[in-house]
């Protein structure tokens, strides 16, 4: 390698930053050879490799990433597709893949969606794709666009977060046995059974919490109370469980999500009913305002951060050359209990579903 003498200068003398002809000089190689040492091309000799990266370190040089991508059509940049960024659980995912993609070196391109259908989906995907990113993470927990997934092309390396798309890999929390933890607290304390609060049909997530605490109540040949749903929303956890008291006395309510439950819990306090002496309740998510509730409530949490980071390991594998599969790797959720959960009232029976 050539002396390295001083960092590079202008004419007037003052210094600058490097460029890659100011490495290719200093370590003897053409420019093309600097291009395909940064670029990992396999036909560059290990000695020369070794010398260009040292005459990169001497020289203190950055490769610039916009260069990079026009030589490459690549870039270090991956794209991640969301919807409604204002629903906990979303965002927390959003927030996991931002930092593990960080954490591995990657810019993130955010793409939200404006509808729940196909071709927002469609758009979402040529958008990114555009911005030659390397690679898509698509938050996609709602029905139609997990179905949509099957139709991103082949090499674009993609990975689903959250819902169960069939069609490409997919990391997850274990909704089904979360909803089973919940209900089997709430029997284990000796209630009779579990009123349940479900959220959307078309979210993934719903039907699986459901299909959940139904599965604990059959297996010990409980009663199933009648289902009532909400839309993830406070409002509507507060008017499901006004429906639920107008025709139901119960004793435990397990509610899909800590929003619904929080509007639960304002529906039981002005019926009179206390939580927990009277109604014990169990949310799902664990979203930091749970621990505040009054009382502070009982809830699944869901390890965001888990999911972001198994999420990029899924498409890291592809970028690096492996074929899409429809591998699924599961998180496996914990019950959080606090005060919202108790043994039932002696008179059960009066509250009872």
């Amino acid at each position: 390698m050539a002396d390295p003498g001083t960092l590079p200068s202008d004419l007037d003398g003052s210094t600058r930053a490097a460029v890659m002809a100011d490495v290719a000089r200093l370590a003897g190689v053409s420019h093309t050879t600097v291009s395909r040492v940064i670029n990992g091309h396999p036909s560059v000799r290990e000695s020369t490799r070794h010398r260009v990266r040292q005459a990169m370190t001497a020289l203190a040089y950055r490769p610039n990433s916009a260069a990079r991508t026009l030589v490459t059509g690549r870039s270090r940049v991956l794209g991640v597709i969301c919807m409604d960024p204002t629903y906990y659980g979303p965002v927390s995912v959003l927030s996991a893949v931002e930092r593990s993609a960080r954490q591995s070196g990657y810019a993130v391109s955010i793409a939200n969606l404006p509808g729940l259908d196909r071709r927002s989906l469609t758009d979402a995907v040529d958008f990114l794709a555009a911005q030659a990113v390397v690679g898509i993470i698509a938050i996609t927990p709602h029905a139609a666009t997990m179905a949509a997934l099957a139709h991103v092309p082949a090499g674009i390396p993609i990975v689903a977060v959250e819902g169960c798309s069939g069609a490409v890999p997919t990391a997850a929390v274990d909704q089904y046995l979360g909803a089973r933890l919940a209900t089997e607290h709430l029997l284990g304390l000796g209630h009779r059974t579990v009123v349940h609060i479900a959220g959307p049909a078309d979210w993934y997530e719903a039907p699986e919490r459901e299909r959940g605490w139904r599965d604990a109540l059959t297996d010990i040949a409980r009663p199933t109370p009648s289902v009532e749903r909400g839309d993830w929303t406070a409002a509507s956890g507060y008017a499901a469980t006004r429906r639920i008291l107008a025709r139901d006395r119960l004793t435990a309510l397990f509610v899909a999500n800590d929003q619904m439950a929080l509007g639960a819990l304002l529906a039981l306090h002005q019926a009179g009913l206390d939580v927990p002496g009277d109604v014990s309740v169990v949310g799902f998510d664990d979203a930091p305002e749970a621990a505040y509730y009054t009382p502070p409530l009982t809830t699944v949490r869901q390890d965001f951060a888990e999911v972001g980071r198994t999420g990029m390991d899924l498409l890291l594998e592809q970028i690096e050359g492996a074929a899409r599969s429809t591998r699924r790797v599961i998180t496996i959720p914990g019950l959080v209990v606090r005060a919202s959960t108790a043994r039932p009232p002696n008179d059960q029976g009066r509250h009872t579903a």
